[in-house]
């Protein structure tokens, strides 16, 4: 790639905080759940305390919180960072390399290059330049080679970002188009889902493909169409997840939602048009009535290099009422250790049915990644509207290998969302005499829950006022600890509701989730006696 001059700085969707730039002027870098004191050494010289610290610094988007400050200081600091970066040749680092981490640095010089080039010198200009044209070159030739999954698709955006950003491009921004509308075309599923399953890929890509079209128009250019219409089927998919809070459903590498993203994202969606209900080739159904919503996940595991952060989740399912979340997942730990990451994506981190504490899942260190190297296969699904509410029914075979059985759940939730019917059935296995399984179901931090019946049922106390009950067909529920790992402060503490049977013995168990009204004011005859009292939200009953 020959160019001497940057043409256009795309706009960075991405929220800024111009108060982070003063940390940053003051030596603070606080990446991926670490903050790290450089003590005035240069933050590319020091030791990350994570990998994914060290991502993030090499990436660049920090450089929108220097940008939003727009004073002469933060010009200047974000000036000497890049070309301290550039002169010692930190490119070269083994991290800096990586290609999605390029690809994010090439993205975030071209679109914070303003703040970089004010009153900047003629030489620091050619060598900023040139930079660029580097990291564009060597995408390129990462893009020749094995770079798979999302990253190849990023790769594809930042150097479709740099084509037209500089001057001379215009043969080569025609192939860039035909590769990234093919690679979109394969990785954006045609519900609008991404390979991966994972709801916060469809936000990144989302924050990265908006700009990219306004480039083109800015230019004078046509968006391609595959750009156009790839966004068109990700916004709607997006909102599937939406719970009444705001928040995404926590499935497969999903964690905390962040807020600010999710409204600016919301400016450029259609409002009016309601959440898709059912994502075949994704995997996902929301069922909705009244205030209640149910988002249930019954794809394939993804595979290969898209595999690298799926969970073991199938069947499981997420429940919330109004604005306030009830049953979850545990979501994903990404900053977190190796163990820790692992323990999220395994089957107990959900809320679905464990058979002898394995997953549903095997995960397999493949190129150094942890990545799903079998699971479920044969999944089949199907939803119809009935008298006593909307009907899901799902099966998977993911424990057909271990155990030769499969499981099947059936999901109602009624006309006016007051009650979820639930029922989990286990395929017998006429050789098994014994086979411990257990029925999660993951609280959310701000739910209350306490025993009650002699640890038959479970009262669910919520914020609002609002007060459920749970309850098993007879089956006893105790009340464990569980961790929540998408809490905007970090994980916290929380409960889950376990019902443990012998799927050999008692096949199919049935429960239901009713709203019995609000605290102060439920119906007559309601047993509300607790085992020790409601537990504090943030210090669960001990398992």
């Amino acid at each position: 790639m020959k160019a001497n001059r940057l043409l256009f700085a795309p706009h960075d969707l991405r929220t800024a905080d111009p108060t982070t730039a003063s940390d940053i002027y003051s030596g603070y870098f606080a990446f991926a759940g670490r903050t790290v004191n450089s003590h005035g050494e240069s933050p590319f010289e020091i030791e990350p305390p994570t990998p994914a610290w060290a991502e993030a610094l090499l990436g660049f988007s920090w450089l929108r919180h220097l940008r939003a400050a727009d004073t002469a200081i933060a010009r200047a600091n974000a000036r000497a960072l890049v070309e301290e970066f550039i002169g010692n040749r930190h490119d070269r680092g083994e991290i800096a390399r990586r290609p999605a981490v390029a690809a994010r640095r090439l993205i975030s010089f071209l679109s914070h290059s303003p703040l970089l080039l004010e009153g900047a010198d003629h030489v620091f200009y050619e060598r900023f330049v040139r930079q660029i044209v580097q990291t564009a070159d060597r995408l390129q030739l990462a893009l020749a080679g094995a770079v798979e999954g999302v990253a190849r698709l990023q790769c594809l955006i930042a150097v479709s970002f740099a084509a037209i950003s500089l001057d001379g491009q215009e043969r080569r921004l025609r192939r860039l188009e035909a590769a990234l509308s093919d690679e979109l075309e394969r990785q954006i599923l045609p519900d609008g889902g991404h390979l991966s399953r994972n709801p916060r890929i469809i936000i990144e890509l989302l924050l990265d493909l908006l700009p990219l079209r306004e480039t083109f128009a800015a230019r004078g250019l046509e968006p391609p169409r595959s750009i156009i219409m790839a966004i068109d089927r990700m916004m709607p998919h997006l909102r599937l997840f939406r719970h009444g809070d705001g928040a995404l459903a926590l499935f497969n590498g999903m964690g905390a939602t962040p807020p600010d993203l999710m409204a600016t994202l919301a400016a450029y969606d259609d409002a009016r048009a309601r959440p898709i209900e059912h994502a075949a080739y994704a995997g996902y159904d929301r069922l909705a009535a009244g205030t209640s919503t149910v988002i249930v996940d019954a794809g394939p595991p993804p595979r290969g290099a898209n595999s690298v952060e799926a969970h073991a989740g199938c069947l499981s399912f997420e429940f919330s009422s109004a604005a306030q979340r009830i049953i979850v997942n545990c979501g994903a730990s990404r900053y977190g250790s190796p163990e820790l990451r692992l323990a999220a994506r395994a089957t107990a981190a959900h809320s679905t049915v464990t058979l002898d504490d394995r997953s549903s899942c095997i995960f397999g260190l493949v190129l150094g990644e942890r990545r799903i190297t079998a699971g479920p296969a044969d999944i089949r699904a199907a939803r119809q509207e009935t008298e006593q509410g909307v009907e899901w029914v799902a099966s998977h075979d993911g424990y057909k290998r271990s155990f030769g059985i499969v499981h099947t759940r059936r999901l109602v939730l009624a006309p006016g969302g007051n009650q979820l019917l639930g029922e989990d059935e286990i395929s017998p296995s006429p050789t098994m005499a014994s086979l411990p399984a257990a029925a999660r179901f993951h609280l959310h931090p701000n739910v209350k829950p306490s025993l009650i019946r002699e640890g038959q049922g479970a009262l669910l106390a919520l914020p609002s006022g609002e007060v459920w009950a749970f309850e098993a067909s007879g089956l006893p529920v105790t009340l464990e600890e569980s961790v929540f790992f998408a809490a905007a402060d970090g994980r916290r503490r929380t409960s889950q509701l376990i019902i443990e049977f012998d799927a050999a013995t008692t096949p199919r168990i049935s429960w239901r989730l009713a709203r019995l009204g609000t605290a102060g004011r439920l119906p007559p005859g309601t047993d509300t006696e607790a085992e020790g009292g409601p537990a504090p939200v943030d210090q669960p009953p001990q398992g």
